[in-house]
């Protein structure tokens, strides 16, 4: 399938889901994402949901990170430049949704991308080569061609894979897991 036919079929897939499933499935891929080899690192980029797009809660990953004294690092959305800011979350950091309803800090201190670790990736779908497709701004294709090459990408769906995304362009970035309420997807085995 295209990206445009991924996006309007997962966007109308998560209206459909209630409230009761998000929060369920959501509990599922946290607990999915223990078992990744992924939690000797240090700075742990996270998304924070959408609410309004039944998006995964990042909440229970939040506490996890919290629990094993991670450095959570959260971002700041530029739609001129369709560029992410990045910014260590503190206990000072003040967090107030934009006017697309998305989280963000409005302070705190920023973080080079060089400093990144592992980011879990928000998508709407995702191949089973581990190609995604997001909401179609490339603000997450954008960070991760910035970042350092070595850096891990976590996708997060309440979906599993799709065959196949037709219509790749040369700067969309792969990822290295992605995680579900059943299964766990390891793109770095070929």
């Amino acid at each position: 399938m295209t990206k445009e036919a991924l996006r309007k079929k997962y966007k109308q897939l998560r209206r459909n889901l209630t409230q009761h499933e998000i929060e369920a499935y959501s509990i599922s891929i946290a607990n999915q994402l223990l078992k990744l080899p992924i939690w000797k690192s240090h700075f742990y980029h996270l998304f924070l949901s959408i609410d309004k797009h039944n998006e995964v809660n990042t909440d229970y990953i939040l506490n996890i990170l919290s629990g094993k004294d991670k450095h959570i690092v959260i971002s700041k959305s530029d739609f001129k430049t369709n560029k992410l800011h990045n910014y260590l979350l503190t206990d000072n950091t003040i967090i107030q949704k934009n006017s697309w309803g998305i989280p963000e800090p409005i302070n705190g201190i920023e973080i080079d991308n060089a400093k990144i670790d592992i980011v879990f990736v928000p998508l709407l779908a995702f191949d089973s080569k581990g190609h995604r497709v997001g909401y179609g701004k490339g603000f997450y294709d954008n960070f991760l061609n910035s970042c350092n090459p070595s850096i891990i990408k976590v996708g997060l769906s309440f979906f599993e894979a799709e065959r196949e995304i037709e219509d790749l362009q040369a700067n969309d970035v792969s990822l290295d897991y992605c995680v579900t309420p059943k299964s766990k997807y390891n793109f770095q085995i070929k």
